[in-house]
């Protein structure tokens, strides 16, 4: 084996309050934060002098977790275009299974999240969709449907 398990995945964001409401709207607790500095960080990252602030934010069942950082220093570095397009390169979406759709939608939108493209139905299995989130990010929404 390779690998124990996926730890977390984390969000580089520019408005760390906005983001916490946003994963908290999706049904996510914050599990810790941190101020991160030092001279083991500018090495990992071969970036020097970085000051960051972390919120590890953790789903309902306990396995999965999101780190949110938001860089003090260095400044952050904007990406072209700042609303990338779906087929951008790159790390494409984070999706979570949610018990309905539309509500969760309903709840997101109301904070500001905006709709990618429809609410869509994959066969008889599942409903689906895509928000963009904080920092452009593209949050993917799946709700099982009963047989």
């Amino acid at each position: 084996m390779t690998i124990k398990r996926l730890d977390h995945v984390s969000v580089v964001v520019d408005d760390l309050t906005a983001a916490i409401d946003f994963f908290t709207v999706l049904g996510m607790t914050r599990e810790g934060e941190a101020k991160i500095e030092g001279p083991w960080v500018d090495r990992i990252n071969a970036i020097e002098g970085i000051e960051v602030d972390i919120v590890m934010m953790r789903t309902p069942d306990g396995h999965g977790r999101l780190e949110l950082t938001k860089f003090r220093n260095p400044p952050l570095v904007a990406i072209e275009p700042a609303i990338a397009p779906p087929n951008t390169l790159g790390l494409r979406s984070v999706m979570f299974a949610v018990d309905d759709v539309d509500d969760t939608v309903a709840r997101l939108r109301a904070i500001g999240a905006e709709l990618v493209g429809d609410v869509v139905q994959y066969e008889n299995a599942y409903r689906l969709c895509y928000m963009r989130g904080p920092a452009g990010i593209i949050v993917a929404l799946a709700e099982e449907l009963s047989a």
